[in-house]
């Protein structure tokens, strides 16, 4: 299966949300061509255009409330990318603006021309690079924060270790922080992770969320499905641990 599954994930929720469309908030992406990873980034206006067009309609919906840009386009202008979305805005077709892994100086560029509402980048306990520069912009300038791999890629629900192996076609194989080396570094810090779950009755992987909420109140993380029942029990309200 191709990444996103090419617009098919978009069809499946259009047709399971279309009876509750207005009781929920969708949130899309646009940056690539003709919406296809594999075919790399393109944030022209006409492919914007094209892509939420086509978005509108596998999820049978008049308009998206969070229109992402999925990845910054090295070969177009932030102010061109932020004018095409505000044009969708104006026409109703989107009602905000979202960027994904973007750097300080592409928000700031894109902010000035059309307010962006969330910014998406990795962000958790083992992941902390957002602190320096990320989250003091978004403080400053009002917009949300949406990590995504808030357990740390699952490192940090205790169920990767040094010897753990992945498969060949497992992403963690390439990234420096699921060597072998690393893993086996990086172990205590699950185990004090263990150590504060046990003290409060609950487990690693809702420690974790809960450390991530706590950081800022307009954090919202992403979470996969499995990831679910842990934030249950603390979507109740901001956790204290």
């Amino acid at each position: 299966m191709q990444p996103y599954a090419q617009g098919a994930n978009e069809e499946l929720l259009g047709e399971a949300l279309e009876p509750f469309r207005n009781r929920i908030v969708i949130a899309t992406k646009f940056g690539f061509e003709c919406g296809d990873v594999q075919k790399g980034v393109n944030s022209t206006p006409d492919n914007i255009r094209a892509v939420t067009e086509a978005a509108l309609k596998r999820l049978r919906t008049d308009r998206i409330d969070l229109l992402y840009q999925h990845r910054v386009d090295p070969d177009v202008p932030m102010e061109d990318v932020a004018g095409a979305v505000k044009e969708l805005i104006q026409q109703g077709k989107v009602k905000h603006f979202g960027m994904s892994e973007a750097g300080v100086e592409s928000v700031r560029r894109a902010h000035a021309v059309q307010p962006v509402t969330a910014l998406q980048s990795e962000y958790s306990l083992w992941w902390r690079e957002p602190e320096k520069e990320i989250l003091p912009l978004l403080e400053e300038l009002g917009i949300g924060f949406v990590p995504f791999s808030p357990l740390g890629k699952g490192f940090l629900t205790g169920a990767i270790n040094e010897s753990t192996s992945f498969d060949q076609t497992d992403f963690r194989n390439v990234v420096p922080r699921f060597s072998e080396e690393n893993r086996k570094a990086n172990r205590s810090l699950v185990d004090v992770l263990g150590q504060i779950a046990a003290n409060k009755d609950a487990t690693k992987a809702q420690i974790a969320l809960a450390w991530l909420l706590a950081q800022k109140p307009w954090i919202i993380p992403i979470l996969a499905p499995r990831s679910c029942i842990a934030w249950r029990r603390i979507s109740a309200g901001r956790p204290s641990i």
